[in-house]
């Protein structure tokens, strides 16, 4: 009668040892996914201002370097008629291209990178319905309400998705 006493006993420990461990893995992920949800807005604004304002300096110097090229050019070669060889002799301002470099590279980095907080946040979700759906799991836990997430993309994206159809391989169109 002892031996069965002290079976039950374990097993209902092990039990609650069980409710417990499944309740506080699914709690957790629920709180990482509720911190990631933060994130990915937090990623998806930082992304807006930066190209926002890379693009910004970006234009700022076309339009400084278009005001002043000409005013420098014409002090230069105004008067005694042999403009064309000195222009051809001389080394004049060019137009730097690198910070056009610059905001491509952050637009690929920005765009990863909010496509990787938005990649974790799917996962996390993954990870909580096999966990939920998984035995012995799924006896033990107690709140299986669905974590609401709609991946954010383009309207070209979603057409695609529904009609699972691609056919614009056009890249500038």
């Amino acid at each position: 009668m002892l031996v069965v006493a002290i079976i039950c006993a374990v097993v209902v420990l092990l039990l609650i040892i069980l409710y417990f461990v499944y309740n506080n893995r699914e709690v957790a992920l629920r709180k990482e996914a509720e911190a990631q949800r933060g994130k990915i807005e937090s990623v998806y604004d930082t992304m807006w201002k930066v190209l926002k304002q890379e693009a910004g300096v970006t234009e700022q110097y076309r339009q400084t370097f278009e005001k002043i090229y000409p005013a420098l050019i014409a002090g230069r070669y105004s008067g005694n008629g042999s403009e064309l060889v000195k222009m051809i002799q001389e080394s004049n301002p060019a137009f730097d291209t690198k910070l056009y470099d610059k905001l491509m590279q952050a637009i690929e980095v920005q765009r990863a990178y909010f496509a990787s907080a938005q990649q974790r946040m799917l996962d996390i979700i993954r990870e909580r319905e096999t966990l939920l759906e998984s035995l012995p799991s799924k006896w033990f836990i107690s709140n299986k309400s669905k974590i609401d997430y709609t991946v954010i993309s383009s309207e070209k994206t979603q057409s695609v998705m529904t009609t699972r159809r691609e056919d614009d391989v056009d890249l500038f169109s």
